[in-house]
């Protein structure tokens, strides 16, 4: 009896210990899955801020689209100025280049144009030698085909330069030249002489006049700035 008593004590105990455990342990649970009124709060305030902040977050977002969108239409303007600017002094370089405000430098060829030496009797000598018409044909042919400066004897002229016989010299804007007459241009060299041999074209007229003709391409030719004069 006392045995049993003992177990039966002990049982008691333990049915106790577990149910308080048990109950504990239920009770903690509830406690964790229900929040406190402060804990909804908290909660709240949290699901406002993050709320907020996402509100801010799209406006700041819309805000910097609209800035880099401005950017880079900015950025489009200011290439296209500069492209535009490139283009103007590319287009101001050359035109100093054609009215001669600049000297030139590059290829091209020169043609050498002397009187014939060899003038038959009782023929009219002027009609073996050098006229103006004959410079201006060649120079002509020569603006033609793209040349870039021209000059006579090293002088540089323009496209308005005055160009005239002056008994057995040539005056070139007042400036005057004996023969031979020494054109040099800036160009391409293959163009120039092939336009100049063509059949029946320039070099071919020079001949028949009597002139004395001689053309040699140049890889380097230096051309000095035109320089207006008066008289």
């Amino acid at each position: 009896m006392k045995v049993r008593g003992k177990y039966a004590i002990y049982s008691l105990v333990l049915l106790v210990t577990g149910f308080m455990i048990a109950f504990s342990y239920q009770y903690t649970k509830e406690e964790r899955i229900q929040p406190t009124n402060d804990q909804w709060k908290r909660e709240d305030q949290l699901r406002s801020s993050i709320l907020s902040i996402q509100r801010e977050n799209r406006k700041l977002q819309s805000e910097l689209e609209e800035a880099q969108k401005k950017v880079s239409d900015m950025e489009d303007n200011i290439a296209e100025q500069e492209k535009r600017s490139f283009n103007f002094v590319e287009e101001i370089k050359k035109l100093r280049k054609v009215v001669g405000q600049v000297p030139v430098e590059g290829q091209g060829i020169s043609v050498s144009l002397e009187d014939s030496s060899y003038i038959p009797d009782a023929e009219n000598p002027n009609d073996y030698i050098v006229h103006e018409e004959h410079i201006r044909m060649v120079i002509h042919e020569l603006y033609v085909t793209g040349a870039e400066a021209v000059a006579i004897n090293g002088q540089r002229i323009s496209h308005t330069s005055n160009i005239a016989c002056v008994g057995p010299v040539v005056s070139v804007d007042g400036v005057k030249h004996p023969a031979p007459f020494v054109i040099t241009a800036i160009g391409d060299p293959d163009i120039f002489s092939n336009s100049l041999n063509l059949t029946g074209n320039t070099t071919d007229q020079l001949v028949n006049d009597g002139v004395q003709v001689r053309i040699q391409k140049e890889s380097s030719i230096e051309i000095p700035p035109f320089i207006a004069r008066e008289g």
